[in-house]
């Protein structure tokens, strides 16, 4: 059943030129078939040709998205999503160039969603105890503080809310009115996940191990705390109709 669905794993991109090909190389060498976008922002490092270049190797599995600038990465991830729906995917990811997820644990994100029942499935980082690796003790700090603060405004049970690593059934974001997703940085995964359970969907938190990247440079700014923390006070008083 799962061989005949078609599943979708978003990748954007900005200056990944040391990850790229080794990523798409991961997630397609998985054993449940699944297709590729690289949604780049204009890399000025050659991303975009590098992923160009592999498209004939992986026909019809691995596809390019060019953007004119860096555009942020909750616009990257709406741009995939509407193609993914256009292009009749069962099943899309949302997933980092940098090696943070791991391609293995994709078919747990899936199996959550095809087997135990649920609509989106969640890498999560802070279900049953914390699991990072190689980052800083003040980045962690922020994560979890920035999670605990999202349950706690908005009275979720969601233990990480701000993970990047997520698998959609396509009923979610054919719901999810995606012209209406306001916060497009650091905000966009809360924003998501919490517009799914208000609209009554099931979610699942799927234990992962996240690993600080080894190669290329990280693309967090100090801007996107300030949105995600207006957002989600935002979020809580507003209205959510199917």
């Amino acid at each position: 059943m799962k061989d005949e669905m078609k599943k979708l794993v978003i990748i954007p991109t900005y200056n990944e030129i040391e990850n790229a090909q080794k990523i798409i190389r991961a997630v397609m060498s998985q054993e449940d078939g699944f297709h590729i976008l690289i949604v780049d922002d204009a890399s000025p490092d050659g991303t975009a040709a590098e992923v160009a270049g592999l498209q004939e190797e992986f026909s019809g599995r691995l596809h390019l998205m060019r953007r004119a600038g860096k555009l942020g990465l909750g616009t990257a991830y709406l741009a995939g999503f509407k193609w993914a729906l256009e292009n009749g995917y069962d099943y899309i990811f949302e997933m980092d160039a940098d090696f943070s997820h791991a391609p293995a644990d994709l078919h747990r994100l899936l199996t959550a969603c095809t087997e135990d029942g649920a609509d989106l499935a969640v890498g999560s980082r802070y279900i049953n105890g914390m699991r990072v690796v190689n980052w800083p003790l003040g980045r962690i700090l922020i994560s979890y503080c920035a999670s605990l603060f999202v349950r706690t405004v908005l009275c979720t049970r969601i233990y990480d809310s701000t993970a990047g690593f997520v698998c959609y059934s396509r009923k979610v974001l054919e719901t999810i009115n995606l012209d209406d997703v306001r916060m497009k940085g650091y905000g966009f995964q809360i924003e998501m996940k919490y517009t799914a359970v208000r609209m009554g969907f099931k979610l699942a938190e799927v234990p992962v191990i996240f690993v600080n990247r080894k190669e290329g440079t990280s693309k967090m700014s100090s801007g996107i705390f300030g949105e995600a923390f207006w957002g989600v006070l935002k979020l809580r008083f507003r209205k959510f109709t199917k």
